[in-house]
């Protein structure tokens, strides 16, 4: 349990640069793609609460990574109130992320220390996420509340603000490059890394190559941007 107390899962969301964002309703399919996930270097997952029983398929999924690769992280998304939070919680989850910003789930969350990043789209709402404790916020929707600008014009007044975007970013070298830019820590990625295409073929070889790919990417950027 200590490997993966709160502030080693912010350590390695923030090393890894990437969070895949991943929903599906067989175990076996959630499996193999988070495994591909860890595996192309990204082992912190956000598995999203949707679907009917999402809940249930996350515990079977955490369950199996226990024992089979202890390195994963498995934290969940679009958490939205306080009570589904703690069944999260208690079926293993590591990390917290929703799409808005929710004071009684930053309460469970550090009761339990466990890292909350909740869904902000305006400065008041950032500051407000920080005074509840969130080190990472999320900035969702990305594109929409105003993309890699809307982050650099937040981090002039407060640029002791971690921003981790979902919505908009894509995993190419010329929007990782903006964003990355701007003075995000790290982004969420779903659909257009994890895509249809490769989940229909079951190609887990070709989810893991794209994550990898990512991953190293985000890299040679952070080192350019470092150099500077």
């Amino acid at each position: 349990m200590a490997a993966k107390d709160r502030m080693a899962v912010l350590s390695a969301m923030m090393e890894q640069g990437v969070i895949p964002v991943f929903y599906h309703p067989d175990v076996e399919v959630c499996v193999n793609v988070i495994q591909a996930c860890a595996n192309g270097g990204a082992k912190c997952i956000e598995f999203t609460n949707r679907g009917d029983f999402a809940s249930h398929v996350f515990f079977d999924v955490t369950k199996h990574f226990v024992k089979a690769d202890p390195s994963v992280i498995m934290g969940v998304g679009s958490i939205v109130d306080a009570p589904t939070a703690g069944i999260y919680i208690a079926n293993g989850a590591k990390f917290i992320v929703g799409p808005l910003l929710n004071a009684e789930v930053g309460k469970v969350c550090n009761r339990r220390g466990v890292p909350y990043s909740p869904g902000c789209g305006s400065a008041t709402e950032i500051g407000d996420a920080q005074e509840l404790g969130c080190e990472i916020v999320k900035v969702f929707p990305g594109s929409s509340v105003g993309g890699p600008e809307f982050v650099k014009a937040v981090m002039g007044p407060m640029p002791w603000t971690r921003i981790m975007p979902t919505g908009g970013v894509e995993p190419t070298e010329e929007s990782l490059r903006k964003w990355f830019g701007a003075g995000i820590v790290a982004c969420g990625i779903g659909s257009n890394m994890i895509t249809k295409k490769l989940l229909d073929a079951k190609d887990y070889k070709g989810i893991e190559e794209n994550v990898r790919k990512t991953v190293q990417l985000i890299k040679t950027i952070r080192a350019e941007l470092a150099a500077k």
